[in-house]
């Protein structure tokens, strides 16, 4: 499951002149500039999404394959405290379709959170999350670990640690390495993402036909195109909304991963907010 986007909103205040008194006559006061706020040290994004497919490291949840049939609604929320370099990370997503019978109540099938913070050494980022994901009556932990550098292609490598297997088939660990390119037409604003996910432990996403553990070895690689578009009619005083959408292609391996199908596309269109 990847997620990772922050915006922050400057607040300028002014103030009035105030007129003195001098002599018995009123005289404006000296003119002085305005107070300057700093910038807010809170910011964060809500979005509302929907997806065709609930993709978690290559795994094909809700076993969907070719077909775009019944999407899954996945709102979500990041909030994040600036400290100089440092970040503190709070979030939550969640999963809501009627695929099948959720144990946690309606058509709610997961609920993600996570905590954790992000230092930053110039261009090169580290950032730390636990993440809760609970589900299918248990929950499932997970340590992840992301080193980034901001430039051309915007480098990244993800280890992602599951340390608590609650409902998913045991611990261990997975590589994704990422780049991403993007840019401007105009008014709308496009990405190019591209990931590949290499699995260090045999049995990561279960076992195949023949009740055997699944390989360790590259389990998937997926490229996708994603566009934004503000939406300007709703004023800056209630935050940076945005909408888009985009397509992503997967590659995975079988004897890594069992999915109806190896390769399909996914796709993904909802609006945000950035304040």
């Amino acid at each position: 499951m990847n997620k990772k986007y922050q915006a922050v909103l400057g607040i300028a205040a002014t103030i009035g002149c105030p007129l003195a008194a001098t002599a018995g006559e009123m005289e404006p006061a000296p003119m002085t500039p305005p107070p300057v706020e700093p910038e807010s040290a809170v910011s964060g994004t809500l979005s509302f999404d929907l997806n065709s497919h609930f993709i978690s490291y290559g795994l094909d949840v809700w076993a969907d394959g070719n077909s775009w049939k019944g999407p899954t609604f996945n709102p979500s929320l990041e909030l994040n405290w600036g400290i100089g370099d440092f970040t503190l990370i709070l979030g939550t997503w969640w999963d809501v379709n009627g695929k099948v019978t959720s144990s946690i109540g309606g058509n709610l099938q997961e609920v993600d959170v996570w905590a954790g913070g992000s230092y930053a050494f110039g261009d090169f980022s580290v950032t730390a999350l636990y993440q809760a994901w609970i589900y299918g009556g248990d929950t499932e932990e997970i340590v992840d670990v992301i080193f980034a550098y901001d430039c051309f292609l915007s480098p990244s490598l993800t280890v992602h640690n599951r340390v608590g297997a609650g409902a998913a088939p045991q611990t261990g660990t997975v590589l994704v390495a990422g780049l991403e390119h993007g840019f401007d037409l105009g008014p709308v604003s496009f990405a190019v993402p591209l990931n590949v996910g290499y699995f260090l432990d045999d049995g990561y996403h279960g076992t195949d036909v023949f009740g055997l553990p699944l390989d360790t070895g590259f389990g998937y690689g997926s490229v996708g195109l994603n566009a934004s578009i503000p939406i300007s009619f709703i004023s800056e005083e209630y935050g940076a909304w945005d909408l888009h959408g985009g397509v992503t292609y997967y590659a995975t391996s079988s004897d890594v991963i069992s999915n109806p199908s190896s390769s399909f596309f996914t796709g993904n269109i909802g609006i945000s907010c950035s304040f």
